[in-house]
């Protein structure tokens, strides 16, 4: 009885919530996840241990913050890992820390595991209540030889990661602070290597078999093409393995039934099963596809719009080629276009026309915040088909989805058949894309059209491998009975274009890179990816190697580059894993070089419709300014003038802001001032960029009755010269919030 009144006590009772919060809980939810793996239990048994001996009998102005920070970071992490399919990299501790980006992942749905939360909340309400009846005086915090324990758990787990590291993903190996602390670790040994090794920066990298045009293969077809047309139809977010054809070429372990129809259709026509995505993000696999290069292998400025200040290679892209080749060109996408500035970089890719979610007259069958539900979206396509089908010229048409992208919208009829809203989702995109083709070939279109069918991006799979970089491409052509079921080989989004143009022998350009999906290969290829914050290259003969965010590298003896059972030879760091780094450094700088002056222009000059009431910033945005990477030492500006068209006499109420890695960071903006129809808003500021800022974006927010045309919004990054750096430390400190260099504001 003594012994059970002495845990019952104050100060044991602390002791063991604090072990429920950084111990149980993250252990328990971690097996119900099922997320099972000895590492993982180590790390959660290690850090929470740890965190329990630094906070136990500690302030309350100490201790509770930090519980609640963990909380959050625990709670977000999970909702991350389940929409998206991946664990956040260290510049994504902001992103996970915003309230503003939890509230949009579960938008529509709530959270997904509320349950977590509520465990979070209510334990740490029992922490505060158990701290009241404790008596000050008591309060001992534990012996600092205590940290010995945890300490000793993390180099095991270190140990043990060297001798026998695992394959699985990195949330079945490490708690999320874990994981953020080895990263931030890894990065700073290879900085130390790297000036202990003396090697220049900027060191040449061979990159050619990367960068390769490679059309020596055999054709599969006698001749071009006798298709008249190209449809290419890109489904959001979805993954190779929910075609049963791919799974059963490549035995892949998922066995979910996912996507019936479209597996149905992939067996009537030529299926790439180990089809390699080279990144995340839409615009990155957009270009990737329609102009023969690889995308950012970083979260550095999309090369799409990069692709805004090189003409000569914009002219090499897809739509380009095949408009200066007699085609009309159409973009057509279910979500509005000015988000990450589509409504420029397509144009500049070579489109003809660029329509968004505004084009669609046709009623959607269901309210979906980023856009036209799936089915709406395929019957309005169906629709521009039968126009584009009753003009002379030849036509290629590119079609993009939203409805499978967060937070995933379906029917509720879907939602009851399905365990979660993202499964009910794609099964939703299914039916809509099956009903599609069906509608296809009952027109006879297929007749006469290359239909190809694939995917942006892969939002993952939990507890499959490679499921991030696995794609798919699946080609109707009408000369089908010549083309295999399964085309063999490794290929990737780098190679449709060349693939569309070596079908209809038209000229490939010299600088568009990879293989024709229309011949056979005697020999393989080197292919790169960069998803889920890992650097996977295949060589091209039997090796396979796989780059962690500690720049720890893994190399396998696999045939394919999407493959669950090939053969583990070894790990390696140093020299030669910074060569992988380096030659993905290069790639990057394939359209920029490694300039860092840099200037876009955002403004189209077409009328924007506004909003009485604004309500997201993301959904609202006015311009497409995202993602930009803003070099360190350098200096931006930005340059906006506006002009109100059809305003009534109230005006427009503008707002700009500015965010990094989606969470809102403080420039100093001047406020700018309501714009009118006879007095237009012309704003100019700089500020200055001491440190790299990467994924950041403008948000121009506006509410009103009536429309807006943006005649100007230029972003311009240059280096930071001497005298800059003087007049700013020149400048009183209360003129220059958050390192503000200089600005002017007239109307």
């Amino acid at each position: 009885m003594r012994f059970l009144n002495r845990w019952l006590s104050p100060n044991y009772s602390v002791l063991l919530t604090l072990c429920s919060l950084f111990i149980f809980i993250p252990l328990i939810s971690r097996g119900l996840l099922g997320w099972s793996q000895p590492y993982g239990y180590l790390s959660d048994i290690a850090v929470g241990s740890l965190l329990t001996v630094l906070l136990y009998q500690r302030t309350l102005l100490i201790a509770l913050p930090l519980m609640i920070f963990w909380s959050i970071l625990t709670l977000a992490n999970v909702e991350l890992i389940s929409a998206v399919g991946r664990m956040p990299e260290v510049t994504d501790l902001h992103y996970l820390t915003d309230t503003q980006f939890v509230s949009r992942s579960t938008h529509g749905a709530g959270l997904s595991h509320p349950l977590l939360a509520f465990a979070l909340l209510i334990n740490i309400a029992l922490y505060l209540l158990l701290l009241l009846r404790q008596q000050p005086a008591a309060r001992q915090p534990l012996a600092g030889t205590w940290v010995l324990a945890p300490l000793t758990l993390l180099a095991a787990h270190a140990v043990l990661q060297y001798r026998a590291p695992s394959e699985s993903d990195q949330w079945f190996q490490f708690n999320l602070p874990h994981k953020l602390a080895a990263e931030g670790l890894s990065n700073g040994e290879q900085d130390l290597q790297s000036w202990m090794s003396n090697q220049p920066p900027g060191a040449p990298v061979d990159i050619a078999g990367l960068q390769q045009l490679d059309l020596d293969g055999t054709p599969l077809l006698r001749q071009a093409g006798r298709a008249r047309n190209v449809l290419i139809i890109t489904l959001e977010g979805i993954p190779g393995a929910y075609l049963s054809p791919s799974r059963d070429a490549l035995r892949s372990p998922y066995d979910g039934n996912t996507m019936p129809r479209l597996s149905h259709w992939a067996e009537q026509g030529m299926l790439t099963a180990d089809y390699v995505l080279h990144s995340h993000q839409t615009i990155r696999g957009l270009y990737s596809m329609l102009c023969g290069d690889y995308a950012k292998l970083d979260s550095g400025t999309p090369k799409g719009v990069e692709l805004l200040n090189n003409p000569d290679r914009s002219q090499q892209c897809l739509p380009a080629q095949m408009r200066q080749n007699g085609f009309s060109t159409h973009y057509l996408q279910g979500a509005g276009l000015r988000f990450m500035a589509k409504d420029q970089i397509m144009p500049q890719m070579g489109f003809d026309k660029t329509l968004g979610r505004d084009w669609f007259s046709n009623a959607p069958h269901l309210k979906f915040p980023w856009g036209m539900d799936d089915k709406g979206f395929f019957e309005g396509s169906l629709s521009y088909i039968n126009e584009l089908r009753q003009q002379e010229k030849p036509w290629m048409l590119t079609l993009m989805t939203v409805g499978t992208h967060q937070p995933y919208s379906a029917p509720a009829d879907y939602l009851q058949r399905f365990p979660d809203s993202k499964l009910a989702a794609v099964a939703y995109l299914d039916d809509a894309v099956g009903d599609f083709l069906d509608a296809l070939e009952k027109q006879g279109l297929l007749k006469d059209t290359l239909v190809i069918v694939t995917s942006d991006e892969s939002h993952g799979i939990e507890n499959l491998s490679l499921a991030s970089a696995w794609g798919f491409n699946l080609i109707l052509a009408p000369e089908q009975q010549q083309l295999p079921r399964l085309k063999q080989g490794i290929y990737g989004h780098v190679d449709l274009t060349a693939s569309v143009l070596d079908y209809f022998a038209l000229p490939v350009p010299n600088n568009i890179s990879g293989r024709s999906l229309l011949r056979d290969y005697s020999h393989g290829r080197q292919i790169i990816s960069y998803t889920n914050g890992l650097l996977r290259e295949h060589d091209g003969k039997g090796l396979f190697t796989e780059c962690d965010f500690q720049h720890v590298c893994r190399r396998y003896a696999s045939p394919g580059f999407i493959n669950d059972k090939s053969h583990y030879l070894g790990r390696f760091t140093g020299k030669a894993a910074r060569l992988l780094s380096q030659q993905a450094e290069r790639l990057n700088q394939s359209l920029r070089g490694a300039n860092p002056s840099q200037r876009y222009q955002f403004a189209n000059h077409q009328p924007i419709e506004l909003k009485p009431q604004r309500t997201d910033d993301w959904a609202d945005n006015l311009v497409g300014a995202q993602y930009l990477e803003l070099p360190e030492n350098t200096q931006t500006t930005v340059t906006m003038k506006i002009r109100a068209v059809n305003l009534d006499a109230a005006g427009a109420t503008l707002q700009l802001k500015t965010k990094e890695y989606d969470r809102d960071v403080k420039i100093a903006i001047p406020p700018l001032p309501t714009l009118t129809a006879d007095q237009p808003v012309s704003v100019s500021f700089t500020f200055n960029n001491l440190d790299t800022r990467k994924a950041f974006s403008f948000h121009l927010l506006g509410q009103g009755n009536g429309a807006i045309t943006l005649d100007d919004f230029s972003v311009t990054t240059t280096p930071r010269t001497d005298s800059m750096v003087a007049a700013q430390s020149e400048t009183p400190a209360a003129e220059t919030p958050d390192e503000e260099a200089s600005e002017d504001l007239h109307n």
